[in-house]
C-alpha cells in the first residue's frame, strides 16, 4: 500500500468537500447566523413557536397557489379537479394556521409525540431483531429515549405545544449552525 503525501491528502479532502471548500467564509457566516438564531429560539421558545407556525402558513399558502397554477396550466388533464381540491385544502389550511395558531401548534405537538412513539417502537423492534450484534444496546437505548420523549411531550400536553416546536427548531438551528461552522473551518484549513 502506498503512502499519500500531504498534497494528495489535501486534494482528496478538497474533492470530498466540493464547493464548500471554495466558500469557507460563507459557511462560517451561515453557521454563526444559525447559532445566533438557535440561541434566540432557545431563549424565546413561545415566540419562536408562533413564528414557526406562521412560516408554516406561508408555505401552505404558497403550496396552494402553486398547486392552483399547476391545475389551471394542466387543462385537458383528467386530474385538474383533484389538483384544484388540493390547492383549496392547502390554502384553507394556511388560513386556519394563521387564524388559530395555538390549535395548529397543538396539532404539530401531537404529531411530534406520535413520531417519537412510532420511531421509538420501530427502533425497539429493530434492536431486538439485531440483538445478536454487540451494538444492539445502543439502538435499544435510542428507542427508549424516543419513547420517553413521546411520554414527556404527552405528559405536559397541551402546554408543551407552546414551547416544544420552537425549542426543537431552535435545537436544530444550533446543531446545523455548529455543523456549518466546523465545515467552514475545515474548508478554510484546505485553502491555506
Amino acid at each position: 500500500m502506498t503512502e499519500l503525501n500531504a498534497a494528495q491528502i489535501n486534494e482528496i479532502r478538497s474533492n470530498v468537500m466540493g464547493a464548500a471548500a471554495k466558500v469557507p467564509g460563507a459557511l462560517i457566516g451561515l453557521g454563526v447566523l444559525f447559532i445566533i438564531l438557535g440561541m434566540i429560539g432557545v431563549a424565546g421558545q413561545v415566540i419562536f413557536s408562533l413564528v414557526t407556525v406562521n412560516i408554516l402558513g406561508i408555505f401552505l399558502f404558497a403550496g396552494g397557489l402553486l398547486q392552483a397554477i399547476h391545475a389551471f396550466k394542466s387543462a385537458g388533464w383528467k386530474s385538474v379537479s383533484v389538483q384544484l381540491i388540493f390547492a383549496i385544502l392547502y390554502i384553507a389550511a394556511a388560513i386556519y394556521v394563521w387564524a388559530f395558531p395555538i390549535p395548529a401548534l397543538e396539532a404539530i405537538t401531537l404529531w411530534l409525540a406520535a413520531i417519537f412513539f412510532v420511531t421509538g417502537f420501530l427502533r425497539l423492534v429493530s434492536a431486538f431483531q439485531h440483538r445478536h450484534f454487540a451494538e444492539w444496546f445502543w439502538l435499544a437505548l435510542s428507542a427508549a429515549i424516543s419513547i420517553l420523549m413521546g411520554v414527556l411531550i404527552m405528559s405536559s400536553f397541551p402546554s408543551s405545544s407552546l414551547w416544544l416546536p420552537g425549542l426543537l427548531i431552535a435545537i436544530e438551528l444550533l446543531l446545523q449552525g455548529w455543523s456549518l461552522l466546523f465545515l467552514g473551518f475545515a474548508a478554510r484549513s484546505l485553502t491555506k
